[in-house]
């Protein structure tokens, strides 16, 4: 059984994080497996939007202890780190294509910052999120000590990650940890709808956007500025941008395909 489940949908690639036995906790092949499948992404032409989903009841419940626990299997931490969950994070912030998180179920330790680091994050009404770390004598990693402070504020991302909180999906819309969640009855079809609307979008312009927030994290007001003047160039000179306007002038639906 394939521990990560690709499925096409027209331009929208999912990718379905599949143990579900397991909670959809990572092991070295499953994350590797990840990483492979991002990169294909990377090489497809008709991927606009990507769905990252937990198949079963949990989206992503951290780190498979079983693994570390293990003397024969364990990889150490340096490896899982560096090896596993460090390449996503910065495979999914510097893809050019917009990534969706869709959390299902609870998304727990590196499985909820891997969530946050999406660049847009949904939830099904039932998810919640937790950061476990604290709890058996480790801290926040996959980025959580720099995103998720910059989501709630450093205060509540203080507590969080210190007291290991479990958070509902109304609380993490709540306090800006997530962009919305919807019904579990129609979690499924708003997701879809929600990435065929991204993926229909003037995508090149989507991957402007995404550098240049990339790069507002760091960035003091003169360098951003600067860089939004060279992105705001850079998509003026687009097919789509073309596209934006003779559509509005006509008054009709645009037609973009990301060039």
């Amino acid at each position: 059984m394939s521990s990560i489940i690709k499925s096409q949908n027209q331009n929208i690639t999912y990718l379905y994080l599949n143990r579900p036995e397991k909670f959809n906790s990572f092991n070295r092949e499953m994350a590797l497996s990840l990483q492979k499948h991002l990169d294909d992404c990377i090489r497809d032409k008709n991927t606009r939007a990507i769905v990252l989903i937990g198949k079963g009841k949990a989206f992503c419940a951290g780190q498979d202890l079983q693994e570390v626990t293990n003397p024969d299997e364990n990889p150490g931490f340096k490896k899982i780190l560096e090896e596993h969950y460090n390449p996503i994070v910065t495979r999914i912030r510097n893809i050019e294509i917009p990534v969706i998180a869709a959390v299902n179920g609870v998304a727990a330790g590196a499985g909820a910052n891997l969530a946050l680091c999406c660049d847009i994050v949904v939830a099904c009404e039932k998810a919640s999120f937790i950061q476990a770390f604290s709890k058996i004598g480790l801290i926040p990693d996959s980025g959580g000590t720099y995103f998720l402070p910059r989501l709630v504020g450093f205060q509540r991302a203080s507590a969080l990650a210190m007291l290991g909180d479990k958070i509902d999906a109304f609380e993490a819309e709540r306090m800006g940890m997530i962009y919305t969640y919807y019904s579990s009855e129609t979690f499924e079809k708003e997701v879809e709808k929600l990435a065929q609307r991204l993926a229909n979008m003037p995508t090149k312009a989507l991957s402007y956007i995404k550098k240049a927030l990339n790069q507002s994290l760091e960035n003091g007001l003169e360098n951003q500025l600067a860089l939004e003047s060279k992105y705001q160039i850079a998509s003026a000179q687009t097919d789509d941008y073309q596209e934006g306007v003779n559509a509005f002038v006509d008054k009709r639906q645009p037609k973009f395909k990301g060039k």
